[in-house]
């Protein structure tokens, strides 16, 4: 598991299956010092944004925030990027891959919680397909800026998120978190085989200390 700031997780394959497997969620949870059930979405690669108030499922969407302190959000992943979005008092998480970063998922995720009067302040954007290993045909490729259209690292053409999440983001400071998920070992990838776990982003509010 990586932990890059307060309130903010990017699960590992060694942490097993966040997406299907309740055990798995239950020991991260633990680990974190955060509640067992969290607030998660019906991913469909789209850009849709939904704020809640409570755990469990809430609908087809690819982000989600809220104000609530202690409240976990999670998005599931396995290839794509898992993308937390800071600010005080609100957080939120983003599914973003290409089809989601190409609807803007991102930067809606970004623009909704501003619009509610909580600017973020950090984004980390977490393990995820790099360019290295990211081919794609030109019929994904033309739909991006040049910036992020390269090769894989056998020659094939390849799209690079990076770019896209950070321009989506802004000029709000952006973390990247781990590595490739198809190359580096340690990470559930479907490029890679065909796996159907999933890690997770998780973001939430820490409670605030006494005193």
């Amino acid at each position: 598991m990586i932990r890059p700031a307060p309130g903010v997780a990017f699960t590992l394959a060694a942490d097993g299956d966040m997406r299907s497997d309740e055990a798995a969620r239950a020991r991260a949870a633990s680990l974190l010092g955060i509640a067992v059930e969290w607030g998660t979405v019906d991913q469909v690669h789209g850009s849709d944004v939904v704020e809640v108030t409570a755990a469990g499922a809430a609908g087809r969407a690819d982000a989600i925030y809220t104000t609530h302190p202690g409240l976990p959000l999670a998005v599931f992943t396995a290839d794509c990027a898992g993308v937390v979005i800071v600010a005080d008092g609100a957080v939120g998480v983003a599914h973003a891959g290409w089809r989601g970063a190409e609807a803007g998922v991102v930067s809606a995720l970004v623009e909704a919680m501003a619009r509610t009067g909580f600017e973020p302040h950090a984004a980390y954007v977490g393990p995820h397909i790099r360019a290295c290993c990211f081919e794609v045909g030109p019929e994904v490729l033309t739909r991006f800026p040049s910036v992020a259209q390269t090769k894989t690292t056998w020659g094939t053409d390849s799209l690079d998120l990076v770019p896209v999440i950070s321009g989506q983001i802004g000029v709000i400071p952006v973390e990247l978190v781990g590595s490739c998920t198809r190359c580096t070992a340690g990470h559930h990838s479907h490029r890679a085989d065909a796996t159907a776990d999933r890690m997770a982003a998780i973001g939430w509010i820490p409670a605030s200390r006494p005193g």
